[in-house]
């Protein structure tokens, strides 16, 4: 039993003797608790660092100093990976039973999809921008590694946590949430970032292999997506929004809808490398045909959730860690938006591209900020108040 993660009194002489600390990690009793309660949705931070990289990587209107910038953003998310990972170990052997807690939760087991879907933004930002640093040869390779690991965790994960949900994890009709999309997207991931490997994929049956199994999690991705985001619309309608901290997940929404307009248009993009015509044009037509519809929907979504979003704001957003859900969904949106103008040849949407960016380096700007303060203090890594289900996932510092 973990029992140094029980929860203090807030009257005791510890509690008073921590909060009187000042310096790094100060709200923590030990350094050693920084990985005591380390959850699943900490690697949602290097999704969303890592995506600011990979989206100005092929954005439209490339600025002076930008690729140089982004190139930086990349590292700093492969070294978050690095340390989340191991950080991630070290809780798995010293604390068992608090990280089985964490898998067999209701709220919290969804968020192992967002493991895999770090390393495969690392590994597509490996081969955009980080080949600039160790050189294309090595940069191929640690994105196939990274691709390959991603893609086996994103199918157990896609597999595994709806078994869960259908057989023992205890929901009720108000328990749809954007979490759920979390095991199920990583698949959609795969096939997008596993279309930049076509050209570096050996010719013949294993590249035509690659390009149909991306298209084969294009499709095991998108049905459960639909199914899942009919339900949190319908939880909104009749349950409402909810509490304060349950709002930032509605921005998750907008990944599975940003990236599976990414990865219809990658692939349709590369699809001649693996397929003769018609096929090929098919398949680069059936990129433009499903992704205007498909932008069109999502741009309704930001707009309902920009709405929501303010008026929660306006009365009291707390901060946590649900903060990064907008980042990674709201990069989708960038990629996906990029995918198009270059298939398109649209001024609008090269335009309606880099005003996405911009938004979503304003998010991460302040997401992280505010992140960066509470791993400073130590905040982030207090294990939350004792309950259940959705309502300790909220009440998570």
């Amino acid at each position: 039993m973990d029992t140094d993660l029980l929860p203090v009194p807030a009257n005791t002489g510890s509690a008073s003797s921590s909060s009187a600390r000042r310096g790094f990690l100060r709200d923590l009793e030990r350094p050693r608790k920084v990985w005591a309660n380390l959850t699943p949705n900490w690697f949602a931070s290097v999704m969303g660092t890592g995506i600011v990289a990979v989206a100005a990587a092929s954005l439209p209107e490339q600025f002076p100093g930008l690729r140089g910038a982004a190139t930086g953003v990349w590292a700093l998310a492969a070294v978050l990976l690095v340390v989340l990972s191991v950080l991630t170990v070290l809780h798995w052997l010293n604390h068992p039973a608090t990280a089985r807690g964490h898998a067999n939760d209701a709220v919290m087991g969804h968020f192992y999809g967002a493991v895999p879907m770090a390393m495969l933004t690392v590994g597509a930002g490996t081969l955009l921008l980080g080949r600039d640093w160790i050189g294309q040869r090595a940069a191929v390779d640690v994105d196939w590694a990274l691709w390959l690991a991603g893609t086996a965790g994103g199918l157990v994960c896609a597999a595994a946590i709806p078994y869960l949900l259908f057989t023992r994890y205890q929901t009720a009709s108000d328990s749809a949430f954007g979490g759920w999309l979390m095991p199920i997207v990583p698949p959609m991931v795969s096939a997008s970032t596993g279309s930049l490997l076509l050209p570096y994929a050996q010719q013949g049956q294993v590249r035509l292999t690659l390009l149909l199994c991306c298209y084969a999690m294009f499709g095991l991705s998108l049905v459960p997506s639909i199914a899942v985001i009919t339900l949190i619309w319908y939880r909104l309608a009749v349950h409402k929004v909810g509490p304060a901290r349950m709002v930032p997940t509605l921005w998750i929404v907008l990944g599975p809808l940003g990236q599976s307009v990414t990865a219809a248009n990658l692939l349709g993009g590369n699809a001649h490398l693996a397929v003769p015509s018609p096929y090929a044009g098919a398949f680069e037509a059936f990129g433009v045909v499903y992704g205007l519809p498909v932008l069109g929907f999502a741009l309704l979504w930001a707009a309902i959730a920009t709405a929501v979003t303010v008026r929660t704001a306006l009365d009291r957003l707390p901060f946590s860690l649900t903060w990064w859900s907008f980042t990674f969904p709201i990069g989708t949106c960038v990629t996906g938006t990029t995918a198009l103008a270059g298939h398109t040849g649209s001024v609008v949407l090269r335009i309606a591209a880099c005003i996405f960016y911009l938004v979503l380096v304003g998010a991460w700007l302040v997401v992280a900020a505010r992140t960066t303060r509470g791993v400073y203090r130590g905040r982030l890594f207090l294990p939350p108040p004792v309950s259940t289900g959705f309502d300790e996932f909220l009440t998570n510092p």
